[in-house]
């Protein structure tokens, strides 16, 4: 077991960051190990995980986790997949929420909004960004996209953007929103994420603490909260 007082050293993707933020403080409580927690998308931390930052557990997308055990940066029993989350839309608490039930309604309320928010990096990003060129309003929409690093939905309640998209447990991340719900299944992205230790972890025994807590069947009810689906 980890010594009490000790300090797990995290990377983590954004899609996390929400469970973590509800966990995190209860299993300081029972425990003594603390978090140092990094968030960033995954695709902004691999370079940072493979260059050799210090950091003793990883929580990333299953695809960027596969890679890491394959190269053996990550302990592979160690892998654990966490949960999966969907792509959503949120708004600014308080305003309307348009019709995303079909892909015609999520078409013609792109087409009515000011300005829409997504991610620069993030997996959510590259997806919608796809999604808009098989729609065929890649171009249309082009004047009116804010590309950003972060959570988008920040843009919406600065008011910079009427409609933020990315992972739903990255939207309910921030306060001031309000989830209008997922993609349609169409345009929809599942995603997974997984938690590994790396190899040349400080302090691996807080790591696997840490990573048990987080899908021990008591995480369930935060992971859900979070926007996350259990697994």
């Amino acid at each position: 077991m980890a010594e009490r007082g000790t300090v797990v050293r995290v990377l983590s993707t954004r899609a996390t960051r929400g469970v973590l933020e509800a966990l995190v403080p209860g299993f300081t409580r029972a425990t003594g190990i603390a978090a140092a927690i990094d968030y960033g998308a995954t695709n902004e931390l691999m370079p940072r995980i493979v260059a050799g930052e210090a950091a003793d557990l990883v929580l990333l997308s299953r695809a960027a986790m596969d890679r890491l055990v394959a190269d053996r940066v990550v302990v592979p029993e160690s892998r654990t997949d966490i949960a999966r989350s969907l792509v959503g839309m949120a708004v600014k608490a308080g305003a309307p929420h348009p019709d995303i039930s079909t892909v015609d309604a999520l078409v013609a309320t792109l087409r009515a909004a000011r300005a829409v928010a997504l991610s620069k990096t993030g997996a959510s990003g590259l997806h919608f960004a796809r999604v808009l060129e098989r729609l065929g309003i890649a171009r249309e929409m082009a004047a009116k996209t804010i590309v950003r690093d972060g959570f988008t939905a920040e843009r919406a309640v600065s008011g910079e953007a009427d409609l933020a998209v990315q992972q739903m447990s990255e939207l309910l991340a921030v306060k001031g929103i309000e989830l209008v719900g997922p993609l349609p299944e169409a345009v929809q992205e599942v995603s997974w994420f997984s938690g590994g230790i790396l190899a040349r972890a400080e302090n691996p025994e807080g790591a696997r603490a840490l990573l048990a807590h987080l899908v021990a069947p008591e995480a369930r009810a935060a992971l859900e909260a979070s926007g996350l689906s259990a697994l």
